[in-house]
């Protein structure tokens, strides 16, 4: 009787595990389906906003994003620097729902499309904003000229802030730029500004500064670059730049999905010249009283790690953060473990 029961034991057992593969089976499918879904809608509204700019004018920002379920990955690896711990559970330690992220160079708000999502899904209020000329705005870039034209939407956008509420800044690549002024002018209605493998520049520096590891001098890169474009003429300073198809893979997308490069392949624009090469002015009174964040990425190929933990050396955050394995752009390379960041950082008091 026993040895009879005890096979029995193990046939269930069988089942069960059977049962439970076939479940786990289901949802890999599903979670696949999930992210099949969300890349299709977001390349259908892009494509969509890209022939909307083409026939009509006007100014326009637009969150970009999807409430489609979607669960998280394991695969995604996060270490912190300066502190270990878990993703964020309890959500309602989270007092500010407000995310306004701002995108870097050549990007636009499309490319927030995952963190959008994520955020949605945790119940909080993400709003993704289109720099001057970029995204779906229909500046000209070779007319946008100063960083303060190229943050007019952000600044737009706080101006019409209430007074007693406050936002969470989410800025990436030269986005820290932005932010960075942003929080020179607007320190009251700011509750903390996180900088994404960002241009998280110290006064009077240059956000293409940060970058001349990479692209060399500013002078030198105004003089020789292949990429550069004069929209007042060859005989007029350059007025953008816009990398090959082939060097922004590799200098941006090393890590990310083929899907989210073909994204980015139809939906980046030529970067404005003027605002990355225009000095901040940055007080200790205002920008300094800000709450700063910075998230590192460990295989960045146009950020290297090594420069980013200078700009981290020179100009001190509150929290420093990193994520392996993520490229540039963590947003589709490590969208959950930028998600469980952001969490972690809106969380801490």
């Amino acid at each position: 009787m026993g040895n009879r029961f005890i096979c029995m034991t193990k046939k269930d057992a069988k089942e069960n595990q059977g049962s439970r593969s076939k479940r786990l089976g289901r949802s890999q499918r599903k979670l696949l389906a999930d992210e099949e879904f969300l890349h299709k809608q977001a390349l259908s509204m892009a494509l969509h906003q890209h022939q909307l700019s083409q026939r009509f004018d006007g100014s326009m920002s637009r969150r970009i994003g999807s409430t489609s379920s979607r669960r998280r990955n394991p695969s995604d690896s996060v270490t912190t620097a300066k502190q270990a711990s878990q993703a964020p559970e309890n959500l309602e330690n989270i007092k500010l729902k407000k995310f306004i992220l701002i995108h870097g160079e050549g990007f636009g708000a499309w490319c927030w499309y995952k963190t959008v999502a994520l955020l949605e899904e945790a119940g909080l209020l993400p709003t993704a904003i289109d720099l001057m000329g970029s995204g779906i705005n229909l500046a000209d870039t070779n007319a946008v000229a100063t960083l303060a034209e190229y943050s007019k939407p952000l600044i737009d956008y706080l101006e019409n802030v209430p007074d007693d509420e406050k936002v969470i800044l989410v800025g990436h690549s030269t986005g820290g730029a932005c932010i960075s002024y942003a929080l020179e002018h607007f320190p009251q209605k700011i509750s903390k500004a996180i900088f994404v493998c960002a241009t998280m520049v110290s006064n009077d520096q240059r956000p293409f500064d940060v970058f001349a590891e990479e692209l060399g001098s500013a002078e030198r890169f105004m003089k020789e670059s292949e990429f550069l474009i004069h929209g007042n003429g060859t005989d007029k300073p350059p007025t953008g730049f816009m990398f090959e198809k082939q060097q922004m893979k590799g200098l941006y997308f090393n890590q990310s999905p083929s899907k989210d490069v073909a994204l980015a392949m139809v939906c980046m624009r030529p970067i404005p010249l003027g605002p990355i090469m225009e000095k901040l002015t940055l007080s200790p009174e205002k920008y300094g009283t800000g709450r700063r964040f910075f998230i590192q990425t460990l295989d960045d190929h146009a950020l290297s790690p090594d420069v980013q933990e200078k700009l981290v050396r020179e100009n001190p955050p509150e929290g420093v953060f990193k994520i392996k394995g993520s490229d540039h752009c963590p947003f589709f390379s490590k969208p959950q473990s930028l998600h469980k960041i952001l969490l972690e950082i809106a969380q801490i008091p």
